[in-house]
């Protein structure tokens, strides 16, 4: 399919409307999640897909104060965050388990779970929030917002170079082509057509909420968001602007959930392709296969009824 149609086709999906389910792309599967159900779809080594699933209500709609605008964005990254590890945890068993192992198996502790959020939180801090600050530092830049441009550009850069550089990666392609599928099933439902690896498989890889757009988003949003707090000059400035970091999740989240249900407006659907263009890096072709499993993954937290589908989640 030549860009132009992929264009065409893209722009009638995202007519089409939207709908509250998302997913993420884990080894070898998928993992898939509505309003009401969270399901993850793993192929063993043996060519058997094996399925975990298990009810699910966010604490979003478990508690009004977590609702309000904004501080769902924050709430509901946690939980995706503790969601999306769980799912990697299953996989990553499932997709290493013999032919003659039994189809469960349990994967990383809680505290092991927990671990490996607080290592990756404490990286990102470093890499996405530290070092940007304390290079723009090195430069020398005085003005407050000169100084913040250019912390932001530097973050942005090393932000796009991470992305550059784990595709590169040969054993993230398989993840990235489940991610393409991801995508292409979601496309498929909310075009209202049979969840099958033939009807999804002419639907682009690219959708306007998914997780890769967040990222950006919240990344360009940081910029705006610290100029207003000024130049850091010691360190009770620095951990102002670190409290600063969920809030401009919040806002982030708030920002793919607009666009997801406004992406036919000219100027909503200009200012997603950014995150779009991203896209072409961390999703890619999937097989028959991948799709089918996919296609499993979604089936599984369906059917949504009428409640259900005044939400939206980001993928």
């Amino acid at each position: 399919m030549n860009l132009r149609k992929r264009l065409t086709l893209l722009h009638r999906v995202l007519l089409a409307g939207y709908a509250p389910v998302g997913g993420q792309a884990v080894i070898e599967g998928i993992m898939m999640r509505s309003p009401r159900r969270v399901a993850t779809a793993v192929r063993r080594p043996s060519g058997e897909v094996v399925l975990q699933e298990e009810p699910f209500q966010s604490v979003t709609r478990r508690s009004v104060w977590l609702g309000i605008p904004v501080i769902r964005g924050m709430a509901g990254l946690v939980e995706t965050l503790a969601l999306g590890l769980r799912s990697l945890s299953f996989s990553a068993s499932q997709a290493a388990l013999e032919d003659d192992a039994p189809a469960e198996e349990e994967g990383l502790s809680r505290w092991s779970m927990a671990g490996t959020m607080i290592l990756a939180f404490g990286l990102g801090l470093l890499l996405f929030f530290y070092l940007p600050l304390q290079i723009t530092e090195w430069l020398g830049i005085q003005g407050s917002v000169a100084f913040n441009l250019t912390d932001g550009a530097i973050r942005l850069t090393f932000f796009l170079l991470y992305i550059w550089g784990i595709s590169r990666w040969g054993e993230m392609r398989r993840l990235f082509e489940y991610h393409g599928a991801e995508h292409k099933v979601i496309h498929t439902f909310e075009a209202g057509l049979p969840l099958t690896p033939e009807h999804a498989k002419p639907f682009p890889t690219l959708h306007p909420r998914c997780g890769t757009s967040f990222l950006l988003s919240v990344m360009i949003l940081s910029v705006f968001v610290f100029t207003l707090f000024g130049r850091p000059d010691d360190l009770g400035d620095r951990l102002l602007r670190l409290v600063g970091v969920p809030v401009i999740a919040g806002l982030g989240f708030e920002y793919i959930r607009f666009s997801g249900k406004h992406a036919e407006h000219a100027l909503v659907n200009l200012l997603a392709q950014p995150g779009l263009w991203l896209q072409h890096i961390t999703t890619k072709e999937p097989d028959t296969e991948q799709l089918a499993v996919a296609c499993r993954a979604l089936e599984a937290v369906l059917p949504l009824s009428e409640e259900d589908m005044k939400d939206v989640r980001v993928m």
